[in-house]
């Protein structure tokens, strides 16, 4: 695979560049290495493309899993606690888990154990690599990496899709960069207030 397309929200590529380009390299190598022509191996059964030879979702995440695991990018986890209450949930969310349970149970509401979770973080950098549904780019980019970045655990979030040259020879549904591209745009320079990088790949 190659980089076709990268965009750099609220400097997350210069940040980069700057403190950890050892980190930014080592993410290009891995897309080079994923191999493109083995990962078209999906017969479709749709009605528009039936009996054509796609590019298989499921393994380039295989692909994508074995090779960032090969460098020691990790699965990781933030948790959180919720209620129905507003007022106490803008009061709580800065807090530590420990703390947002217990000041939610002295408000006498009561807390509910949640938790964000992403395949690949390694110094500070949280990488989703989404070949699936199209809404799944908006909780990535809005929920995943917003969280992770609000609870100090990422200074950078990195988004990788594919162009729509790739995207139209898989299965429908699957988002694509020039798409969710549009959408950060669209909503602003500030939000989501979290440094970000879009990374569009083709083969």
């Amino acid at each position: 695979m190659k980089i076709c397309e990268k965009y750099s929200h609220l400097n997350g590529l210069e940040y980069l560049l700057v403190h950890k380009p050892d980190l930014w390299e080592e993410v290009c190598k891995v897309i080079e290495c994923v191999d493109a022509v083995k990962c078209r191996t999906k017969i479709s059964k749709e009605k528009n493309m039936k009996g054509k030879l796609l590019y298989s979702p499921i393994d380039m995440n295989a692909n994508f899993k074995r090779l960032l695991k090969k460098k020691n990018w990790h699965e990781s986890r933030v948790s959180y606690w919720v209620t129905k209450n507003e007022k106490l949930i803008r009061k709580t969310m800065s807090l530590s888990p420990k703390e947002q349970k217990s000041q939610i149970e002295q408000s006498g509401e009561k807390p509910i154990f949640s938790y964000n979770q992403t395949d690949f973080v390694k110094s500070r950098v949280a990488i989703e690599v989404q070949f699936g549904k199209y809404s799944f780019v908006a909780y990535d980019l809005f929920v995943k990496h917003l969280a992770f970045y609000v609870g100090d655990q990422i200074d950078v979030g990195i988004e990788i899709l594919p162009m729509k040259s790739l995207q139209s020879q898989m299965s429908s549904g699957v988002p694509y960069y020039e798409g969710e591209f549009y959408n950060v745009v669209r909503q602003g320079r500030g939000v989501p207030a979290v440094p970000l990088i879009l990374i569009g790949i083709e083969p």
